[in-house]
């Protein structure tokens, strides 16, 4: 559905973007990350058609968008950071302007009327924007996103100053949504990434560094597929017991969590599932265990690992091989000569 490939582009001597290559499927829903100034925007922008690019070629349902730009367009809703809104204007009136600027076929009135109903804004939308709260303005630059009901949707932070029971609204929309459409979702909320996108690309300095589920990029990270177990029991001599374990590699305290329980970080041999055989030696010795989880990175965690290691540390963690990093230099060696 999507296809980005050799995307570069500059501002003056600057690259801010270097050679970026990705692909998304219809249906898929992408979480796209980076830090602030890392090409995350300017990214976004090219493949609406927003900004032109240097160089590469975007395609969204087979379309190049430099050379067939308005059926590319077609497909895409997207929803920026800051909603482009006309604030003398109310909501319906706005969004019947949205619907004949782009040309859509669908019966209007039936159409705007599921759009509002979509994203819960039938109370205001007789109401001037202007005078909307800056959740409901979020709602209605959702809302012109949807209208003509677009194959793809690019969603720049969507549920920036919405409040919490919006914020679960919006994201259950963007689930829905998800079902039948192909949509690009950035948000600082990693979180809100987790919960709704199979597949995380984060890109930083430019470049993609990562693309993968965020379980893959946290086991990629975690060494070991350890556990963390809280037990009520004595800390020494449970520590004793857990480390002669079948299977277990090593066993570290973390100290007391609650009134007569100790928190014990336990990695095992070689990835191997050792939850059973921990479980029955804390049962054995009449222990009360309290929990047992996954001791893997959270997507904050693998997100701040990933953008704070350099090109070095990322061929590490990542795998990445020496003919990758190779082809990027030269990248930008011929970027910085043109």
């Amino acid at each position: 559905m999507i296809s980005v490939t050799g995307l570069s582009k500059r501002y003056g001597t600057h690259l801010a973007v270097n050679d970026v290559d990705f692909y998304v499927e219809k249906g898929e829903v992408i979480g796209f990350l980076g830090p602030n100034g890392a090409g995350k925007s300017t990214i976004m922008n090219i493949l609406t058609g927003y900004l032109s690019m240097t160089r590469g070629k975007v395609e969204i349902d087979g379309y190049d968008i430099t050379e067939y730009p308005e059926q590319a367009k077609q497909r895409i809703g997207y929803l920026p950071e800051i909603p482009p809104l006309y604030i003398d204007m109310k909501v319906r009136e706005y969004l019947n302007f949205i619907y004949d600027l782009k040309k859509v076929k669908f019966p209007k009135k039936a159409h705007i009327d599921e759009v509002i109903k979509l994203v819960k804004i039938e109370n205001v939308q007789n109401r001037l924007i202007k005078n909307l709260s800056k959740g409901y303005r979020q709602r209605v630059g959702f809302a012109q996103a949807l209208v003509g009901n677009p194959d793809v949707l690019i969603l720049d932070e969507p549920t920036v100053g919405l409040d919490p029971k919006q914020i679960i609204e919006i994201r259950n929309l963007i689930a829905r949504l998800g079902k039948n459409h192909t949509i690009i979702l950035s948000s600082h909320i990693l979180s809100e990434i987790q919960a709704v996108c199979k597949r995380v690309i984060i890109i930083n300095r430019g470049k993609i560094i990562a693309d993968d589920t965020a379980e893959n990029l946290s086991n990629k990270l975690s060494n070991e597929r350890s556990l963390l177990a809280r037990i009520v029991c004595d800390e020494e001599s449970m520590l004793e017991a857990l480390k002669t374990v079948e299977g277990v590699k090593s066993v570290s305290s973390l100290g007391s969590a609650e009134k007569g329980a100790f928190d014990f970080v336990i990695e095992p041999l070689d990835g191997k599932d050792i939850r059973a055989a921990v479980f029955e030696r804390v049962v054995s010795r009449g222990k009360t265990l309290l929990s047992l989880t996954d001791n893997t990175l959270s997507l904050e965690q693998v997100f701040l690992r990933l953008t704070e290691a350099d090109d070095d540390e990322l061929k590490i963690i990542l795998g990445n091989n020496e003919e990758t990093t190779a082809t990027e230099e030269t990248t930008v060696q011929e970027e910085a000569e043109q």
